[in-house]
């Protein structure tokens, strides 16, 4: 109070001179016609740009809130998808109405943390461990194949993407079921590569790549991308082609972690035969 008091006395003259200014302002707008129009209009103007840009806010709050609902939507729907099922019953002759069990679930999330400019680029997405995310399960988005969880702490999961060396997934064309070995070759953001196809098979840029399911991590026929060209034929009987990823890594937002309800008895099976 004593500051406020002191800044008074001390700059009165301008204080006064702004309340008399102010005053002088006020009369001329509300006795002539030609200035109050004019005020009215610019502080219309100026409420409009306020409210328009709040409605610019509001509208993007809604809009993030409504994607995170549509990615919810989306693990749910295909938590309950065909894919997500491997048929329980075997028969010797054709099951109209087979018996089916859930083999994989959704987790709805969102990424936090992304590169795309680095030699091994990761993600971070905001589910852990205390809600179901372990190391080794797959992610992806409404485009197709993201990469594989790395590490967990309770609330966050750390993802390598697809944009990594060190990270290959096992690819197949859809056409005609020849599968091989998808990685990222670190320099295009938006190619990856697919080894080990072989050479007397046709490839045909546009050809769809999917992911085979031979792994407990990804179900079969999740979009990864499509054929650009084919690279190389070598002389060991493989080619390798550059696929378009079908995923922008740069507008990366909601995704979901698959989990595989059948993962552990799987690899025990897998390990146990490799054992032997």
């Amino acid at each position: 109070m004593k500051n406020l008091l002191y800044f008074i006395i001390r700059n009165h003259y301008v204080i006064l001179f702004l309340l008399i200014e102010s005053f002088s302002l006020a009369l001329v707008v509300h006795y002539n016609n030609y200035q109050h129009t004019c005020a009215l209009n610019s502080s219309a103007k100026i409420a409009g740009n306020i409210n328009q840009a709040f409605s610019v806010v509001n509208n993007y709050i809604g809009l993030r809130d409504k994607n995170e609902a549509l990615n919810a939507e989306l693990a749910k729907a295909r938590s309950v998808e065909l894919i997500s099922y491997k048929v329980d019953t075997v028969s010797a002759q054709l099951v109209k109405d087979p018996n089916y069990i859930q083999q994989y679930e959704y987790i709805p999330c969102q990424v936090i943390s992304n590169s795309v400019n680095n030699s091994n680029n990761f993600l971070t997405i905001n589910v852990g461990k205390k809600h179901g995310v372990e190391r080794g399960m797959g992610v992806v988005s409404a485009s197709g194949v993201i990469g594989v969880v790395k590490e967990t702490s309770d609330n966050f999961a750390s993802v390598i993407s697809v944009l990594n060396p060190n990270l290959n997934i096992s690819a197949m064309l859809k056409a005609n079921g020849y599968f091989g070995s998808l990685s990222w070759e670190g320099y295009n953001y938006q190619y990856a590569a697919i080894n080990d196809l072989p050479s007397h098979i046709e490839v045909h840029s546009g050809d769809t790549v999917i992911t085979s399911g031979y792994s407990a991590i990804f179900p079969k026929g999740m979009l990864i991308g499509t054929i650009d060209t084919v690279l190389n034929v070598g002389t060991n009987g493989f080619m390798v082609a550059s696929v378009k990823l079908s995923v922008d890594f740069k507008r990366v937002g909601n995704v979901q972690v698959i989990k595989n309800l059948l993962r552990d008895e799987q690899l025990e099976l897998e390990m146990h035969s490799g054992n032997e």
